[in-house]
Order: C-alpha cells, then structure tokens, then sequence
C-alpha cells in the first residue's frame, strides 16, 4: 500500500499533540489524523493548581479528548504504546491493535524523576495529572479532618504538615497555593489554621536554580513567605529516603527527618521510555537521552517523523519545557505535516518566549514579559489566568467562563466608590477585557473556524473578522 494512504499518527496527547492535531483538524488535512494517548482526558496543567482548589471545573480543565474535535478527520485512541517501530514505520498496542503511519508524531512528553530515592514513588504524591491533582485534594481533606480530632499534638502536627520535595516552578506554585487553601479549608472544621506548615525541601541554595522563571526568585521568595501561611524553605537538603509520613533527609552532613503526612513530588522528570528505547544514534540525542531534531522539528534520520515537548532537544540553546513552546511547536509541526501533503517544503519553525507566568498563591501570580519588566500581584493573576483561558481548547465553553472571571475580578474586587486608585485600576482591567476577549475570539475562530462560525451566525461576528482579515482563506459555515 502506498505511504500516502496511510494516516498520520500522533503519540501523546499533551499540549504539542492535541495542538497538532486540532490545528491539522481545521486546516482541513488531507490525511486521516489518529491521536493516541493512555488517558481518556487532555490536562491542561498550569491550571491544574486552579482544579485543586476548585477555582475552575474538570471540563475546562481536565475535558475527554473526544468532547475536544469537532470534526471527522481526527480519531482519538485511548491505549498504550508498547513499541516503536521506525523503520517499518509501525506502532504497536497493547491492546493488540497495530497503525502503520505515513508521518508519525512524537508528543510523548516526559517520565517522573525519582532519582532513586527509596521510597519516593511508593509514598509520595506526584502533581502532573488530573488523577494526581484529586488524590492530592482527598488526602488534604482526610488529613485536614482527622487533625481536627485529634488529641494527640504530635500527630496533629504531623497531619497538618505538608512537603513539597523540590522547589522548581512546580514545586514553589503548589507549595503556594497550599499555603493559601490550607487554612481556609481547616478553618471550616474549627481549626487553628496557624499550625499549618508547608514547607519546600531542595537540593540547591537557591529555588527556581537553572529554569526559565529564575528572573522571579527574589519575588517568588519573598511571596512565599507573604502567603497565609508562611512557606517554609529548607534548602541544600539531599532526600535520602522517603517513609510513610517521615522524610529523611541530609542537610551540611547531618541526617534529620521531617514529619509530614503529605509529602509532594516534584522534583524532576525525566526522558520518556518510548524515546529513550528509538533506534536513534547516540549522536542525534543529547545528554538527556532527548531526540534532537532539525529545524523543522524533523528526525534527521526519519524526515517523515516530527516531534516536539518536552521529549526533543533543539539545538544548543534547548528551549525551555512550557506549555508555551508546545503550543508554538505543535502549531508548527501541524503547518508542515499540511505544506508536505500539498507537495511543498516544510519550514523552519521559530517559537517565540513571551515572558514566563508562575502562580504564588490564591489571586496572585507573577508575570515576567520578555524578561523586560515584571507584574506581580493581583494584576500578575489577572494576566496569567487570561492568558491561560485563551489557550484552553474549549473555547465555546471557555470564552463564557473568561468573560466571567475577568468581570468578577475587575468589577466586583477594584470597583469601590472613592478611590481614583480603584478607578485607574478598573480602567486598566476594562482594557485587559477587551484585549483578551478579543483575541481570545481571534484565536477560536483561528483554531476551530466551523465551530466559531456556528456559534456566532447569528451575529454577523464571522462575517466581520473575515473583513478585517482578508488575506486569510475565509472559513466554510
């Protein structure tokens, strides 16, 4: 059979994999598209601190991939990689089912890091997923209630302790939102919320040490300690094993343990299975075991196979593992895998870092915007979650809870009578609406242009963007 019968399959439904496919979706691809992923959900993970609080729901954050294309040219298989097989050009299942593909596309993202260290997968709580984020909120709640009962100090210190095991981004956005929800849920029970302790343990002397939001540490650590309850910071400790409820580590030569009925992991990743186990020269990976990649974010051995995420290395500056370069990259890889079906080159591809956003607990973010000047607070949030409620795939659903959320912040919070400060911030925040809602339309009608254009019909709203947009192949209705 003749390979451009074939389809194209995406491994991994993660930012670079979903974006891909929803992009080839709406271009109107001329292959069969089948994305496979072990999850039945996509997780949309920089909001996965706001799912654990309750702040957004499991559909805008946690939706099934199969409620995510509205369209027929993309098949979405719940199952697990077994093997790889580039040369044949054949991916095998476990549940038995073989796809042989004519361009495959690797978004398999990464692997956790437990460097080791005995006990740490057994008894510590990772924070990737939607499964992860639940069990996380249930053990609080559990902890948080049998603390309310108990007698005992010692083990109502242990339960009302939390450790966070590395303080990347990950590690330092839980720890602050913790030390905001915490209290506010103990308080429900009757507790004193001030026994509370959450505290990061990690290897180096600083936090966020060596990652693309490094420019916010001074005002990450100072945050921290801002929270409602001040985040503890235990630094130059090397975790030697972790017990239930007791984490023993090392600090200047010295063991000492820490007890703490939550314990948290996030202190590393590393490269995934499937990639590390590709028959790809050594020379084509980098230290990490990563795929490295051309350009046009090809396999120089496989041009026919494209990959992006945190599973690939580009050149010698790698780009850092955000939501934001997989969205670029998953965009892009869908641009070319088009321009190859039409008998065109693909293109190199150029990911543009736009500042970095790291959540420092309930209603507060930073934002660093082109390394060029920091936002912080309130309006740092406020930037932050928009920029995340844009990016969301569910734009029908999500363009409504947007719009609710900026109003509720800006009217509701900075609107009090007699204030010019108030009023300056409000204006302000009226701009921040119209700017957000209005690409945040942009990108739906870009993304996903026959369900933007059954939405709006009666409006007239399509007609309108595609007069002030042209040059751009106007959508079907």
């Amino acid at each position: 059979m003749n390979q451009s019968t074939h389809p194209t399959v995406i491994l991994g439904g993660g930012f670079t994999g979903l974006f891909t496919a929803l992009h080839l979706c709406h271009q109107r691809y001329s292959r069969p598209v089948v994305l496979i992923d072990q999850n039945e959900r996509f997780i949309f993970k920089p909001l996965l601190y706001e799912f654990l609080s309750g702040e957004m729901s499991t559909n805008q954050v946690w939706p099934r991939y199969e409620e995510l294309f509205d369209c027929s040219g993309v098949a979405f298989i719940q199952d697990t990689v077994q093997t790889i097989n580039l040369k044949q050009r054949q991916i095998d299942l476990a549940s038995g089912l073989r796809y042989t593909y004519s361009n495959l596309v690797l978004a398999l993202g990464s692997a956790i890091n437990y460097f080791g260290i005995e006990g740490a997968k057994e008894n510590a709580i990772p924070f990737r997923t939607g499964e992860d984020a639940m069990a996380l909120g249930q053990h609080l709640h559990s902890c948080l209630q049998r603390a309310s009962q108990t007698e005992d100090p010692q083990q109502r210190r242990t339960l009302l302790t939390v450790a966070v095991i590395g303080a990347g981004p990950a590690g330092v956005e839980i720890a602050a939102t913790l030390a905001d929800l915490l209290p506010r849920w103990y308080d429900k029970l009757g507790g004193n919320s001030q026994e509370i302790r959450v505290v990061i343990l990690n290897r180096s002397k600083e936090i966020l040490k060596g990652d693309v939001n490094c420019h916010l540490r001074a005002t990450a650590q100072k945050t921290l300690q801002q929270r409602t309850v001040p985040v503890e910071l235990l630094l130059e400790v090397s975790v030697s094993a972790i017990q239930p409820n007791l984490v023993e580590y090392k600090r200047y030569q010295h063991s000492d343990t820490l007890p703490a009925a939550t314990i948290v992991w996030t202190a590393g990743n590393t490269t995934h299975p499937l990639i590390k186990n590709l028959s790809i020269p050594e020379e084509h990976r980098d230290q990490h075991d990563r795929v490295c990649v051309t350009p046009t974010l090809q396999l120089a051995d496989f041009p026919e196979i494209f990959a992006g995420g945190d599973c690939v290395a580009e050149g010698d500056k790698p780009l850092p593992l955000t939501a934001q370069v997989a969205y670029q990259q998953g965009t892009a890889i869908a641009r070319n895998l088009k321009a190859i079906s039409e008998g065109k080159d693909p293109q190199p591809v150029q990911v543009n870092l736009r500042g970095t956003l790291l959540k420092l607990g309930l209603g507060e973010s930073a934002a660093n915007l082109g390394d060029h000047f920091e936002i912080t607070g309130r309006l740092g949030h406020l930037i932050r979650r928009g920029t995340y409620l844009q990016l969301l795939p569910t734009p029908v659903h999500n363009l409504k809870i947007s719009l609710e959320w900026l109003i509720d912040e800006i009217f509701h919070r900075y609107m009090k009578p007699n204030s010019s400060s108030r009023v300056l911030r409000w204006a302000g925040g009226a701009l921040a609406v119209v700017v957000l809602t209005s690409s945040g339309l942009l990108i739906w009608r870009t993304t996903q242009p026959t369900q933007f254009n059954r939405v709006w019909r009666s409006t007239n709203l399509p007609t309108f963007i595609n007069q002030l947009l042209p040059e751009q192949k106007k959508p079907q209705n």
